[in-house]
């Protein structure tokens, strides 16, 4: 590795015991190698710090301060980076080996590009393959793309310029959810994206993230900001009807969203306050997706009406039979 590492790895972490050591061991496994590992410590009060002490490379390097949230801490991942590049992971997902390598190649290969990205696979608390997430290979210009459809998916995807991210200044604090889409929105209105067409980002899903009512609530109010911000600030003419689609993408992730996990009344409600708004912007979805609209329809119904004892054998029996795709 030279003095100045090629790429800075971010890893902002609060209280991540359970899932730190497999995420820094899967960016240790990485083939490309001229790397540094900036770990931001968000104030943890378990024994996050001695699980990370328990590797021995001089490419880790950890930074400690008190709780401040996930958009303080991965700006101050990028205050403390010398790479020429960035990218991001959170505490809880991991990289395929060849993820660096790949995406590094593409934008050496683009010049015109300064933010790479590749494809999504969600995996359970075990590490399991789940489903595989969003397909899309968009190259070039893919701020309305972006703004229609959140294709990058997490926060611990893209691989950027670090002097694309100074010019558009750092992770917005205000935001408690989806500070990443936000962020991924203005470099995208001033910048190129090169996709590496591979499932190289393991996104972890946890079933106690999405065991309250109120997190789908708070996202729901973080995107419609996140809309609104773009919206105003974009020098892209956006017509009422792609702003109607927008809308409706969102209220549609927002339904099956509040859906995941098992059953809780208010989450059901959520969703059925979601999924009216993602008809109202487009009515059409009844329609496309008949067999969805159907699961959905039911799950809400499960939801929102039977005690919890009698809704989990349902929801899992659902599971069963339509595999993980069920929302």
């Amino acid at each position: 590795m030279t003095q100045t590492p090629k790429i800075s790895v971010v890893i902002p972490v609060y209280n991540g015991e359970e899932t730190i050591k497999e995420t820094i061991q899967s960016i240790l496994n990485q083939t490309f190698e001229d790397f540094e590992i900036v770990v931001i410590n968000d104030g943890s009060n378990d024994s996050t710090l001695e699980i990370i002490s328990t590797f021995k490379d001089r490419r880790l390097n950890v930074f400690s301060s008190e709780n401040s949230g996930l958009s303080a801490a991965r700006n101050r991942g990028i205050t403390n980076a010398k790479g020429e590049y960035i990218s991001f992971i959170d505490a809880d997902d991991m990289w395929t080996e060849h993820k660096l390598e790949e995406q590094l190649k593409a934008l050496q290969s683009n010049s015109w590009a300064s933010v790479a990205y590749s494809w999504t696979n969600f995996v359970n608390e075990n590490g399991k393959f789940l489903r595989s997430g969003c397909r899309i290979n968009a190259n070039g210009d893919v701020f309305l793309q972006l703004l229609r459809i959140n294709f990058i998916q997490s926060g611990s995807n893209l691989l950027v310029k670090t002097k694309a991210l100074a010019r558009v200044g750092n992770f917005d604090e205000s935001l408690d959810a989806v500070e990443d889409w936000d962020m991924w929105l203005r470099l995208a209105e001033s910048y190129q994206f090169v996709c590496v067409p591979l499932p190289q980002i393991l996104y972890r899903v946890s079933s106690s993230s999405t065991s309250m009512s109120s997190q789908v609530l708070k996202m729901e109010q973080c995107i419609l900001q996140v809309i609104e911000k773009t919206c105003n600030n974009t020098s892209r003419h956006l017509s009422k009807d792609l702003k109607s689609q927008v809308f409706a993408e969102q209220y549609r992730y927002l339904t099956t969203k509040a859906l995941d996990g098992y059953p809780e009344p208010r989450k059901g409600q959520a969703a059925v306050t979601f999924f009216i708004q993602a008809i109202r912007y487009d009515p059409s979805w009844l329609h496309k997706r008949k067999k969805l609209i159907s699961i959905i329809i039911f799950k809400m119904i499960i939801f929102s009406v039977l005690p919890t004892n009698f809704s989990r054998p349902i929801i899992k029996s659902l599971k069963n039979r339509f595999g993980q795709k069920t929302p």
